[in-house]
Order: C-alpha cells, then sequence, then structure tokens
C-alpha cells in the first residue's frame, strides 16, 4: 500500500510502502479512488492554529494527533473486504465492488453524544484523516461499514468533498435556515464557499452575497449564482453589502473565520441577526462585547456535520440533480503539490487526489 503521511509538521509529506491491512472485526477496506484536499489539512501540516491576540498558537499535538499520520478526510473508495465481525445486518445492503463515500467524523461510539448521533461533536474523536489514517493512500480502513454511504452512481471524484466541504457548508446553513426568504452573506469563495452556492439554491434560499479578496474567486461564485460578490477589502465594503442586500442582512456565514471576516460579518448584521462561524483561518475575536447584547447578536460556532446530515445531503445532491463544485483532480504522487497550491490560494473549486 502506497501512502503520504505527515511525518514532520511543516515538512513534506513522505511517501510510504508498507503492506496492505487486512480488515478485522468491524472494519471494511476501501480502495481509495478520490480524497479531497481541504484546507483544514493545512492546519494539520503545519500542526496547529492560530488563536490571536498574541497567544500561542494551539498546537493539534495537545489536541491528540500523533505522527505519522496520513491525511484525507473527504474520501471515496471501492469495498475491498468486511471484516470477519460485521454482519449482513450492518453492512446495510453494501457489497463487495460498491463505491462510497466514507463519512470521517468519528467518535468513540459510546458517549451519549455518540449514541445521540452527534459523533462530530465527540469528545474523544477518532476522526479519519486527522486522529487516524485516512485518504491520501490507495487503501484505507473504515472502523465499521455504518460510516459508508452507498454512491449509487455519483462519480466519486466530484462527491468525495461532500465528506468535509458538503456537510460542513449543509450543516452551516440549516443553522440559518429560517431566513432563507432574505439574502444570506458568506464569506469566502473557495471549496466550501461554491458548495454553500449550489446548496443553498437547492435549499430553496433566495440567494446569497459572497466576500472574498480573491477577484478570481469572485468571478467563480457569480459564475455560480451568487447574487452579488464583494471584495472584503474594499473600504466600502460594509456599504457594498448593504447595497447589494437591498433589505436588513438577518444572516451570516463566515468560511473563512479571521479576525477581518469576523468583523465584517458582525458589523452586516441587523439586530437579532446570526453570525455562523465555520472556518479556521485564525486569528482572535474582533467584536467589542457591548455590542453583541445591544444587537441582540447570536454567534454559533459549526464544526462540520453529522451522519445523518451527510446522508440528507447525498440525497439532496440526487433529487435536485446538484452540479458538482469545479474540482482539480490530481495524481496521488502529487500530494505535496496539492497542499502547496492550496497554501498559496491557486486553486479555484477543490483539489482531489486520485490514487
Amino acid at each position: 500500500m502506497k501512502s503520504f503521511k505527515v511525518t514532520d509538521f511543516n515538512a513534506p509529506l513522505t511517501e510510504i510502502d508498507e503492506p496492505t491491512p487486512q480488515p478485522f472485526g468491524k472494519q471494511v477496506l476501501i480502495k481509495v479512488k478520490a480524497a479531497g484536499v481541504c484546507h483544514s489539512d493545512l492546519h494539520i501540516w503545519e500542526g496547529g492554529y492560530d488563536l490571536g491576540h498574541g497567544r500561542k498558537p494551539l498546537s493539534l499535538k495537545d489536541r491528540g494527533v500523533s505522527l505519522p499520520r496520513t491525511m484525507g478526510h473527504e474520501s471515496a473508495g471501492e469495498i475491498v473486504a468486511f471484516g470477519p465481525d460485521v454482519t449482513e445486518a450492518e453492512k446495510g445492503g453494501l457489497k463487495v465492488g460498491d463505491v462510497a463515500l466514507v463519512y470521517p467524523w468519528i467518535g468513540c461510539g459510546k458517549c451519549a453524544t455518540c449514541l445521540a448521533g452527534d459523533e462530530n461533536m465527540c469528545l474523544k474523536p477518532a476522526s479519519l484523516g486527522v486522529y487516524c489514517d485516512g485518504g491520501y493512500a490507495d487503501h484505507m480502513t473504515v472502523p465499521h461499514p455504518r460510516h459508508l454511504i452507498d454512491l449509487k452512481g455519483l462519480d466519486p471524484v466530484t462527491t468525495a468533498p461532500y465528506a468535509c466541504s458538503g456537510v460542513t457548508t449543509y450543516s452551516a446553513l440549516k443553522k440559518v435556515e429560517k431566513d432563507f426568504d432574505t439574502p444570506i452573506v458568506i464569506f469566502g469563495a473557495g471549496g466550501l464557499g461554491l458548495m454553500a452556492l449550489s446548496l443553498l439554491k437547492a435549499m430553496g434560499g433566495k440567494g446569497a452575497i459572497v466576500v472574498d479578496i480573491d477577484a478570481r474567486k469572485r468571478e467563480a461564485a457569480l459564475e455560480a449564482g451568487a447574487l452579488a460578490a464583494v471584495d472584503g477589502k474594499a473600504p466600502d465594503a460594509l456599504e457594498q453589502l448593504n447595497k447589494a442586500a437591498g433589505e436588513p442582512i438577518r444572516a451570516v456565514i463566515d468560511l473563512v473565520g479571521n479576525a477581518a471576516t469576523a468583523q465584517l460579518g458582525f458589523d452586516c448584521l441587523t439586530k437579532g441577526g446570526k453570525l455562523v462561524m465555520v472556518g479556521l483561518f485564525g486569528g482572535g475575536a474582533p467584536w467589542a462585547l457591548p455590542l453583541i447584547p445591544i444587537k441582540a447578536v447570536t454567534i454559533q460556532g459549526s464544526y462540520v456535520g453529522n451522519l445523518r446530515e451527510t446522508k440528507e445531503l447525498l440525497d439532496l445532491v440526487r433529487a435536485k440533480n446538484i452540479a458538482p463544485i469545479p474540482v482539480t483532480p490530481m495524481p496521488l504522487a502529487k500530494a505535496n503539490d496539492a497542499l502547496h497550491d492550496l497554501q498559496k490560494g491557486q486553486l479555484v473549486g477543490r483539489a482531489v487526489l486520485t490514487p
């Protein structure tokens, strides 16, 4: 089995050749057909998050991420073998040869949070590609068949990003669903932003105004159906947002998550509005505390999504025939190049490794 692992933070991925694992217990072995390269992978690769305000960066080692680690939490592949303890009922109709999306946000499986179906919120996470090895490889093991969702003919290369960017934006959009009759504001026109535009339309939303500092990405957002696209660095960005909305802005989704986007997102909200923070770019909270109660604004974090939402998302993709976001397929051997391109902001849409 060939894989590309983080063996040291901020260092090139290391190509590893080792025997292909055989599934044991309830595991499932898949042959990877696609692995999306996500912005979160940059944080894993770099080893931490910028917390701003002069604080020490949040170390991934402190969060329990150990090396070496095969990244890749947006994975899809062909089922090769089931572990000996997997029952027919647990397969849920899946069989060897089926192509499935891997749900990566796995928890301990035993706590009240996991048993309620919210494994992504587990305090003892075992997320694939983060705490356990993921899809930057030609094969990977999945702990249990319940974490596999049959693609039923969907293209694994364009569908793989739904495991993170898709369900992340879907879950965030559901948090502002009551405001879909008004234009919402979305910060970031990368893979998540373009995904959000497609999903918002499919979910019946009026539309979105997209904010990005990259002219190419703003153009991509307009081509994807954005109502308007605003340069976040423009001195009159706030005025442009209000003009484009034409009415009070009640919902903002920040897919970037730095001090500048958080501040502009907060400023453009009307009283009683909601700011959903998704992005992990880094920095410190910029808001003046008295204005939070004065504006009665809700600031809510949104972290990926649960298995139920991921299944809902794929059903929505099929039912509405949602067009995929732009993807750039790259061979597995180009994993380092894909990370560098993403780090430099040179990708529009998503790079997807195709082992």
